[in-house]
């Protein structure tokens, strides 16, 4: 009869020590849901006192903004604002600047579309630059100067030759 007895209490507390674990994991998440919140909506938001830093990074000694803005940001959160309406009661108290990347919608889509556009813009003019340089000379250029025969060059390449040759004063190779 010990035996079911030990068995009874060794059951007993395992169904207790797993209800702890399950209220502590339910604890840890309710509180860090909050500061996960705050944590992402912090580095959604660029601090004001003019350190060019996010909200949740600034490291700025004395900075005057930080401190009361993230206070203003928890108020927002804790009183049941939605991540869009926090940022755009910022927004409207700060500007657009206080935004840490620029909106999606009207003129801002500029900023999201522009260095796409630049970096393609750049790479179709360097490809038809380089494409520009090989055609130049030409690929019977090409070859008259690798066989050394200046004869099978036409005749402004010749004359391009002949003037480098009188302005630099080099004989060879040329």
């Amino acid at each position: 009869m010990a035996s079911a007895s030990a068995r009874f209490i060794f059951w007993m507390k395992a169904a207790q020590a797993s209800l702890l674990a399950v209220a502590v994991c339910f604890s840890i998440g309710a509180s860090s849901n909050t500061d996960s919140r705050l944590s992402e909506l912090n580095h959604k938001l660029m601090c004001q006192c003019g350190c060019a830093q996010l909200l949740g990074e600034c490291d700025h000694v004395g900075c005057p903004s930080r401190d009361k803005e993230l206070a203003e940001l928890t108020t927002d959160v804790s009183s049941g604002m939605s991540d869009q309406e926090v940022l755009d009661s910022f927004a409207g108290k700060y500007g657009a600047i206080v935004l840490a990347a620029p909106t999606t919608k009207g003129f801002d889509l500029v900023a999201w579309i522009a260095p796409f556009a630049v970096f393609a813009a750049a790479l179709l003019g360097t490809i038809l630059l380089v494409r520009r340089w090989g055609g130049l000379g030409g690929e019977k250029a090409a070859r008259a100067a690798a066989s050394g025969d200046v004869a099978a060059l036409d005749p402004a390449e010749q004359e391009r030759r002949e003037r480098i040759r009188r302005e630099t004063g080099i004989d060879g190779g040329l």
